[in-house]
């Protein structure tokens, strides 16, 4: 019987330490859950809840003020996470807060969390409030992106990579200026010249400013110009005579032009020469005769040398230039 007792005090014992702990573990996890405690219900609308479920905490400027109640569908576009507030929080989560689903870290589970605003201020939240919501990327989003982006930076590596090997092969522009010692010089030789085009012309411009500050103005012919209104049109005037020249000059080349046509007309002496047959040929056979006679006449002078009657006087001649050439030496 002792036995039997004793055996059933530990079972009694075993019993009720089992409803104490099933007792306070439905009290805490009600108490989490907002069970039992006092509560009011707000709701926010999303396109998506990025895996949001009933139970998952809901936290107010990083604090857990609540937890999510319910996911509904309102439609195929919107869903209507209804949460269950800490009324003690919610007396300071104003209306005008948005709510915004995130995840507890990399890998954790998702969670809601209510922002404030810097809106102008309003209320307190209130049983059945909506407050706006803000769609943020999620984390699988941002592994998406991540991934891309790593792609990306991959192929744009591979190119870099090709444009150096490119570069050190002496390849294209770049790799002939590093690689081409030639070419090189070449840029630094234009680049020296262009240097000193800059400084010539830097100088010239420095005299030019120093001629110009050495002007008179006021006793200069520049200066007469540029303020003496009787210079200006005695100028404007010497501006016109030379126009008034310049245009007889033009007349006279015109009427020399005509008078060059005239001669090269067919009415003309010019063209008389030129093109009539007759009195060239006439005028070859004139220059023929002359050449002729030319000739005869310096036959007869030969013949007259050797005539008796005018030996004596050509050899004269002849002693007398002799004697004058020997004087000249």
């Amino acid at each position: 019987m002792k036995s039997n007792s004793s055996q059933n005090i530990k079972l009694g014992i075993l019993i009720v330490s089992g409803l104490i702990i099933f007792t306070l573990g439905v009290f805490f996890i009600g108490n989490k859950q907002n069970l039992f405690g006092d509560s009011i219900l707000v709701s926010s609308v999303f396109k998506n809840v990025n895996g949001l479920q009933s139970g998952n905490n809901v936290r107010y400027s990083g604090v857990n003020v609540g937890t999510i109640k319910e996911l509904k569908f309102l439609n195929d576009t919107a869903i209507c996470v209804d949460m269950l507030i800490n009324r003690e929080a919610g007396n300071l989560i104003k209306y005008s807060s948005v709510a915004t689903i995130n995840s507890d870290g990399l890998v954790g589970s998702m969670v809601l969390n209510i922002l404030p605003t810097n809106k102008t201020p309003s209320r307190t939240i209130e049983e059945g409030d909506t407050l706006a919501s803000l769609s943020q990327v999620a984390t699988a989003d941002m592994l998406n992106t991540l991934s891309k982006t790593n792609e990306n930076a991959a192929l744009l590596t591979e190119d870099l990579l090709k444009i150096t090997n490119s570069i050190n092969a002496g390849k294209g522009v770049l790799g002939n200026l590093l690689k081409n010692e030639t070419l090189a010089k070449n840029i630094q030789e234009s680049a020296a010249n262009l240097n000193q085009t800059t400084r010539s012309a830097k100088s010239g411009l420095a005299k030019l400013n120093s001629i110009l500050n050495e002007v008179d103005y006021e006793n200069s012919v520049a200066g007469l110009l540029l303020s003496d209104s009787t210079a200006q049109n005695s100028f404007s005037t010497i501006i016109e005579d030379l126009q008034s020249t310049s245009s007889q000059i033009k007349e006279i080349s015109a009427d020399l032009g005509q008078f060059s046509n005239n001669l090269n007309s067919e009415k003309g002496v010019l063209n008389y020469v030129v093109k009539d047959t007759s009195f060239v040929n006439n005028l070859d056979q004139s220059m023929e005769n002359i050449e002729e006679a030319t000739h005869r006449f310096n036959q007869n002078m030969e013949a007259l040398k050797h005539n008796i009657l005018f030996r004596g006087y050509f050899r004269k001649l002849e002693r007398q230039k002799a004697r004058e050439e020997k004087q000249n030496q």
